[in-house]
């Protein structure tokens, strides 16, 4: 893997993170409405409306304060919240270990769970439990995450008393206590992408046992798992990969209802929050925020590419 690639890809996601930023704003603008009035409401003292439009620079033409809010981006600064009062940065971190832990959770439980039933489903494909094992992808396929969310909750946390029903319990309360508080609503978001990658991973598994170099390789009287792990997989590895790849950024999304669902302090909640009290500098913020950790596993995956087989250049 060459520096001029990273380079290159670095350059790329810097990029997307300021045409981004440009079409937000410019989204933005052109919704109706005043977000000082929605904040201080109607009959606040004009005098009063005056000055935070003058602390906000909502008074300066749009071209003025897209380049104020480019340049606060560039050294850090995303503005202050016009509901919290509190830098947008600050509200962010405040709230981003929540949704990352549910994300990287629930990403966690789909590579080791789908990946490894898929390979497992792949070999055994001729088996007599096929058309159920294929139902039951279907129907995880189709269950929303916030249904699912909602039924977990009646299980495990109303009837049986195992999980909480909502809220967060931070790391520095305990450990197990906090991976009990987003164990809920990582299940609900991992299982219907779980049936997505053990199909992807199942099929493309049975798409490479076609190939000539499997036969090859079992003539040569190599054992099954010989073949399906050192042949095999590898060779499938990378249209799974891709999978995983648009599936990071449904996680995402998916953070963003389920905590809804489990009352979760996270960005998503926040997000929520700021679009119905028109907080356009937090909304900003969290957009960019989360483009970023897509874009950002995005270039993730284009290594693994190359970690899992060498023999894909990035160029």
């Amino acid at each position: 893997m060459s520096s001029t690639y990273l380079v290159r890809r670095i350059f790329t996601l810097a990029t997307t993170l300021i045409v981004v930023a440009m079409a937000t704003f410019l989204a933005f603008e052109v919704i109706p409405g005043d977000p000082v009035l929605t904040m201080l409401g109607p009959d606040a003292d004009p005098a009063l409306i005056a000055a935070m439009r003058e602390e906000l620079g909502t008074e300066l033409p749009p071209a003025a304060r897209l380049a104020r809010w480019v340049a606060g981006v560039l050294t850090g600064d995303l503005g202050t919240s016009i509901r919290y009062g509190r830098p947008v940065s600050a509200l962010i971190l405040d709230r981003v270990a929540v949704s990352l832990s549910i994300a990287l959770l629930a990403m966690s439980a789909v590579v080791v769970i789908a990946v490894p039933l898929g390979i497992v489903l792949a070999v055994r494909r001729a088996h007599w439990s096929e058309p159920l094992v294929s139902m039951m992808i279907q129907i995880g396929m189709a269950i929303p995450s916030f249904w699912l969310g909602i039924i977990l909750i009646s299980v495990f946390s109303l009837s049986l008393g195992l999980f909480p029903t909502g809220g967060y319990v931070t790391f520095e309360a305990g450990v197990p206590a906090s991976l009990r508080s987003v164990t809920l609503p990582s299940i609900a978001i991992a299982i219907p992408l779980i049936a997505v990658v053990v199909r992807y991973t199942r099929n493309s598994m049975i798409d490479q046992f076609g190939h000539d170099y499997v036969r090859t390789a079992f003539s040569k009287g190599f054992p099954v798992r010989h073949v399906v792990y050192r042949h095999v997989l590898r060779n499938a590895a990378l249209p799974v990969i891709t999978v995983l790849g648009m599936i990071f950024s449904n996680i995402v999304v998916g953070t963003i209802i389920i905590e809804q669902v489990f009352a979760l302090p996270g960005l998503g909640l926040l997000l929520v929050t700021a679009v119905s009290a028109r907080d356009f500098p937090l909304i900003q913020g969290l957009v960019l925020y989360i483009t970023f950790f897509v874009t950002l596993f995005n270039l993730l995956v284009d290594i693994a590419y190359h970690v899992v087989d060498p023999r894909v250049e990035l160029t």
